[in-house]
């Protein structure tokens, strides 16, 4: 069973609309703002993801495209296979939870790897770029005059998480300036000793 991946859903919903190129796609991807939500900055990722589903038989050639003004364009096409895919891969993401594994929660996880001043400043930096992201979404928001909401709705998710984050981490920055949330190497040696389970002491 393919596994998903979220870039081969959003090529595969492309293709179930029409058969395409790939620089048409990534054309397509930043006209509908899926570039929020999927890296294709490089089109060799496009590249990448296109002859990975191609070999699962989920997508496959249509036919050369050539003109004086490109060069030869290979369009691609959805198989019946990858309908019946990206509707599971679709279901399955809607659904389920926990298979994220964000740097930011990683990073979150060892802050005491840092002088809290120093963590201070970092999350204060996050802080400044949340609020730009958040302002942004907002602006599209309030720009999208007649655009249905359904095409709307990963905004109105990121508006939802950036606004959840952001409260989140001034507040961390709050409690670390006003030392509410502090720590120092002693500290951090006197709890990693307490943490020891009784097999490691032995």
């Amino acid at each position: 069973m393919a596994q998903r991946s979220v870039l081969g859903l959003i090529v595969l919903g492309l293709l179930t609309e029409e058969p395409m190129h790939v620089y048409r796609m990534q054309k397509l991807i930043e006209l509908y703002g899926k570039d929020r939500v999927v890296n294709v900055r490089r089109r060799a990722s496009l590249y990448q993801t296109i002859d990975r589903l191609t070999r699962l038989g989920l997508v496959e050639v249509l036919q050369r495209e050539s003109t004086e003004s490109h060069p030869d364009r290979t369009v691609y096409a959805i198989t019946d296979l990858g309908r019946e895919t990206a509707e599971r891969w679709l279901r399955e993401m809607l659904r389920t939870t926990g298979g994220e594994f964000p740097e930011f929660v990683a990073a979150v996880s060892i802050l005491v790897g840092l002088p809290p001043e120093t963590a201070r400043k970092e999350l204060e930096t996050r802080a400044h770029a949340l609020a730009g992201a958040l302002a942004e979404v907002e602006s599209t928001l309030k720009s999208s005059g007649e655009v249905p909401r359904l095409f709307l709705l990963e905004e109105e998710y990121r508006r939802a998480v950036l606004t959840a984050e952001l409260e989140w981490v001034r507040g961390v920055v709050e409690d670390l300036r006003q030392g509410r949330l502090t720590w120092d190497e002693p500290w951090r040696r006197a709890i990693a000793a307490a943490l020891e389970s009784p097999e490691e002491e032995a």
